[in-house]
Formats: C-alpha cells, sequence, structure tokens
C-alpha cells in the first residue's frame, strides 16, 4: 500500500487560485438609437472568465449577449469601463489587439459564413495563423494537430476538401480547428450550435468540453438554450437588458433560480415539469430602460402581488438593484429574490 503524502507544512500557504484570463468591469457599450438616444446594448456588466472553465452567458435575444461578447475579444471598443486580459487593460492599438486576438479566439454560430467556400480545408484552417505568424515551416504539422485536436480525423482525409463537402458539423469542427491552431487561452463561442441538426450539437458540445478537460481551454458559451448551458457550462451568467441578472455555478442558478426572469426563461425547457411562464410584453427598447428594476414592468412577481407582500414593490417600480459583481457568490439582481433570502 502506499504511504499517504505528508501534510503541507503549517507555514506554507495555501496555492491561490488563478485569477482571471478574461474579464469585464463596470462595461458599458452605447449604440446611436433612434431619435438620437443611446441604446445601451451593454450597461455596466462585470464578468470573469477564468483559467479551464466553461461559462454560458444566457438570455433571450436582443438581450446584449453578442455585443458583450465581441467587447471581450476587442471587436467592439466599450463606451466605459474595461476589459482586462490576465488583469491587464485591453490595448487597442493594434499591435497590441493583435497578440492578444491569438490568445482569445472568436466561433461563430454559422460555420457555413465563417468559411471561404474557394479555400480548402487546409487554407481556412491555416489562414489565422499565416497572419499573426507568416508562413512556416511547420505549417501543415499544426494544422494537422488542430484538425485533430477538433475530432476531424485522420486529418489528411479532410485537408483538400472544400466545405460544401462536409457535413453541418464537420464545418463546425473546421471552424473551430482555425481558432485552436493559434493556442488560444480562452474561446469565446457565440451560439456554436444553434444552425446544427439536434444529432451533431451534441458532438460538438462534447469537443468543447474535451478541449477544457485535456488543454485547459476557457470558454464563454453565448446561448438563448439553458438546456445547453446545464450540459456543458461550469458558471452561468443570465443577461436581460444589457446587465447581468442573474450568477453562480450552473448548479446554483439552473436548480434553484432566484430571479422571475431566470425562472421564466427555465419554465419553457420540458423537463421542468411545470407550466411555462408567458412573460408580459416584450423586452423594452434599450433606448428607453425603465427606472427601478429594468426587469419590473413583466416581472410576474411583482405582477402577483409576491412582491408587495414581502414589502419589496415600490423598490421594484423605483431603485435599480444595481450590477452583480464578477467572481463572488451566487446572487441575482432583484429585490424580492434578496428579501426573501434574507427571511430564510
Amino acid at each position: 500500500m502506499t504511504a499517504p503524502a505528508a501534510p503541507a507544512a503549517p507555514d506554507q500557504p495555501a496555492p491561490e487560485p488563478a485569477g482571471p484570463v478574461l474579464s469585464a468591469s463596470g462595461l458599458h457599450v452605447t449604440f446611436a438609437g433612434r431619435g438620437g438616444r443611446a441604446a445601451r446594448a451593454v450597461d455596466g456588466v462585470d464578468l470573469e472568465i477564468r483559467p479551464g472553465e466553461i461559462v454560458a452567458l444566457v438570455g433571450e435575444s436582443g438581450c446584449g449577449k453578442s455585443t458583450l461578447a465581441r467587447a471581450l475579444l476587442g471587436l467592439v471598443r466599450p463606451t466605459s469601463g474595461q476589459v482586462a486580459y490576465h488583469g491587464r487593460p485591453l490595448d487597442y492599438r493594434s499591435r497590441e489587439l493583435k497578440r492578444f486576438r491569438e490568445r482569445a479566439q472568436l466561433v461563430l454560430q454559422d460555420p457555413s459564413g465563417s468559411l471561404n467556400p474557394r479555400h480548402t480545408v487546409y487554407d481556412a484552417v491555416a489562414e489565422g495563423r499565416r497572419i499573426h505568424n507568416g508562413a512556416t515551416p511547420d505549417e501543415q504539422e499544426r494544422v494537422a494537430e488542430a484538425l485533430s485536436r477538433a475530432g476531424l480525423r485522420p486529418p489528411e482525409r479532410f485537408l483538400l476538401r472544400y466545405p460544401h463537402e462536409l457535413s453541418g458539423g464537420q464545418r463546425q469542427r473546421v471552424v473551430i480547428a482555425g481558432a485552436l491552431i493559434l493556442d488560444p487561452e480562452v474561446i469565446v463561442a457565440d451560439e456554436p450550435v444553434a444552425s446544427l441538426d439536434a444529432s451533431v450539437r451534441g458532438e460538438i458540445l462534447r469537443l468543447l468540453m474535451r478541449l477544457r478537460d485535456d488543454f485547459g481551454l476557457a470558454a464563454l458559451v453565448v446561448t438563448h438554450d439553458l438546456g445547453l448551458a446545464w450540459n456543458i457550462a461550469d458558471r452561468i451568467a443570465v443577461m436581460y437588458l444589457g446587465r447581468v441578472v442573474e450568477t453562480g455555478t450552473v448548479e446554483e442558478v439552473l436548480s434553484a433560480p432566484r430571479h422571475p426572469y431566470t425562472r421564466a426563461l427555465l419554465s419553457v425547457l420540458p423537463e421542468a415539469g411545470q407550466e411555462p411562464q408567458v412573460l408580459a410584453g416584450e423586452p423594452p427598447d434599450p433606448t428607453r430602460i425603465p427606472g427601478g428594476c429594468r426587469f419590473h414592468a413583466r416581472c410576474p412577481v411583482l405582477a402577483s402581488g409576491r412582491a408587495e407582500a414581502a414589502g419589496v414593490a415600490e423598490r421594484c417600480r423605483t431603485e435599480d438593484p444595481g450590477p452583480l459583481p464578477a467572481g463572488g457568490a451566487a446572487d441575482a439582481a432583484c429585490h424580492w429574490a434578496r428579501a426573501q433570502a434574507a427571511g430564510g
């Protein structure tokens, strides 16, 4: 029998958890809206993506998820606040930004739109490396390695094929291989399986999890599908009208949701075992974000009188719960949820 390991010396401090690979702090992104009013697409977001974890960013269409994702990659410049890479604020000068984009890669929803139909798989995968490093003697070896890591084996079968000769799942793997050839630390995948058949979605999700487990790759997965988030994510951030309104581990958020918005999103899943909650109206115009809690006009808890019973209805209508801090304990930007937690 192997002897047990000796305990650590009492004066030896425990290792500190690694800091985030990519983070946002007080991030705002506004665009010119109708009538000259500013559209607040991202309206005060704190978010962290740590080494070797998958964070799911979920919410309805138009809530600001994709704008936030692009801001994290330096593709959209914030109006205020900052994006940081390993704790250092992102430098938007072209040379520094180019270096950053080697380490942080975007994977888009539609692989057909991401691939040039006139380029072979070899050229599609090699393109990013050529842009950043030029042609190198080991290019073919690196392309083959990236294809293999993306699950296209043996890679020699795919090198000279064109996108139209591949299935949708294979095309998405080629897009992922094009990101992997640069050895990124983090990828941002914007609805990575939305355009794929159900039969291949699981394969792509398992690939992302294997990349996390085998290579320590961190990922932000943007999705409207809470079922997908449950199957792939370590942590989850729920976004509504430009702001993260609930965050925590995937088990905390999806097993015991606190925010009424998260509860409504979960209620439509078949496995929820409850009547779907139909939210009143459409999400408000981002040029006219309501005062108070930005969700209050659609909130079933406020409409049902439960917020009144908890003594927070007036606060819901007039007091902004504020943005959630990054990397903290499970929390929801909701007066009623906080009153319930305090009472419990």
